[in-house]
């Protein structure tokens, strides 16, 4: 082969895949179907990466929102555990003005 055959026979392979007459080819015509299978694949891959991220993002979502469930929680706990304190019920009680007073005496215990 001559150096112009080789050049003509280059020209005419970039040409071809140029003008998509190499997918005309018994080659690609036999492997059209591996093609598809492997788009289809690459969809599916980045279909499910895309829906791990979001479900990632949904995750650290909820658990901030659970993080700040718990602290309101507890700051409510405390409140609550103020407001129940003895002392603090005597001073309501008096503030209120009411007739009642803490007994004096222990509980007693009934058995049967």
């Amino acid at each position: 082969m001559s150096a112009e055959q080789k050049k003509k026979k280059k020209k005419n392979f970039l040409k071809s895949w140029i003008d998509g007459d190499m997918l005309l080819s018994p080659f690609w015509s036999r492997q059209i179907g591996l093609v598809a299978l492997i788009a289809a694949l690459i969809i599916v891959y980045v279909g499910n990466r895309y829906a791990f991220q979001y479900e990632q993002v949904e995750i650290q979502r909820l658990r901030a929102k659970l993080e700040d469930t718990k602290y309101e929680a507890l700051a409510r706990s405390s409140e609550l555990m103020e407001k129940s304190r003895e002392s603090n019920i005597e001073k309501y009680i008096e503030e209120q003005g009411s007739q009642l007073q803490m007994s004096t005496c222990p509980p007693v215990v009934i058995k049967k």
